[in-house]
């Protein structure tokens, strides 16, 4: 499923992700001739299962699930990317289609390049000692693995306000902001449990005073807090994240 999304004219110092800003200068200003800025409404389909991934995407502003997704239509996030990654690594692995669902939980906006492109800078820079872009994808696979890993034991052995408590704080972390514009619905549909649960759970934080919810919207009141309610698995997370981001600046 083809993405229709409206590009947006590009400008110097407007990289927001950590992966581009990481980038070498020679290697960037190789790389900006073939970058697209497009805008990611929420709930926008990237690519679907199978489909043939023709582009790689470096999000700024805007956070996608992946998601697995079941035979009776059922799905579970396994991985949240937001502007620490990108999306479609899997095609640079030597797998042309899509294994999963990519969907945009919150809007914002992304950079994106053809495969073709992509593939043509990396051969060209991969015999070079100064080839940053291929190392950091290699490092992102490694973190977007432990992440898939991670939240299949979440998914296994944690209860739902648990999962939901390091969802949301997974999302906060990534808007870097302590509002997320998001329905009951989708939490769902990313955590795979019924919708109910999911309300369930979210009133349990609400009457602790960890968060705010209004229709569509929570608001993070007491991260302290909510970091107690978490499971193990988002500080697992959350370190791999910063570490990752760490590396670059280091780079």
């Amino acid at each position: 499923m083809g993405t229709k999304n409206l590009l947006m004219k590009i400008t110097p110092n407007s990289f927001n992700n950590h992966l581009l800003c990481a980038l070498t200068e020679p290697e960037l200003n190789q790389l900006i001739p073939h970058l697209e800025s497009i805008a990611l409404p929420r709930a926008e389909v990237l690519f679907d299962v199978n489909d043939k991934l023709q582009h790689l995407y470096f999000p700024t502003t805007a956070i996608v699930s992946l998601l697995n997704c079941l035979e009776d239509g059922s799905t579970v996030e396994v991985a949240m990317v937001g502007n620490e990654g990108l999306l479609g690594v899997t095609a640079l692995m030597g797998r042309i289609e899509s294994s999963t669902q990519a969907i945009v939980n919150q809007g914002g906006h992304a950079y994106r390049v053809s495969m073709a492109s992509l593939h043509t800078l990396l051969a060209r820079s991969g015999g070079r000692r100064s080839g940053t872009l291929q190392k950091m994808i290699l490092r992102y696979i490694q973190t977007l693995f432990i992440q898939m890993s991670q939240s299949a034991a979440c998914n296994r052995r944690h209860t739902i306000e648990q999962q939901l408590s390091s969802w949301l704080l997974s999302g906060f972390d990534r808007a870097g902001t302590n509002t997320l514009s998001i329905t009951q619905e989708s939490i769902s549909f990313c955590l795979g449990v019924r919708r109910e649960s999911v309300t369930e759970a979210a009133y349990k934080l609400q009457e602790s005073g960890v968060i705010k919810y209004r229709r569509g919207q929570i608001e993070l009141t007491n991260r302290a807090g909510m970091e107690i309610k978490a499971c193990e698995c988002y500080k697992i997370i959350k370190r791999e994240s910063d570490n990752l981001v760490t590396e670059q600046k280091a780079a």
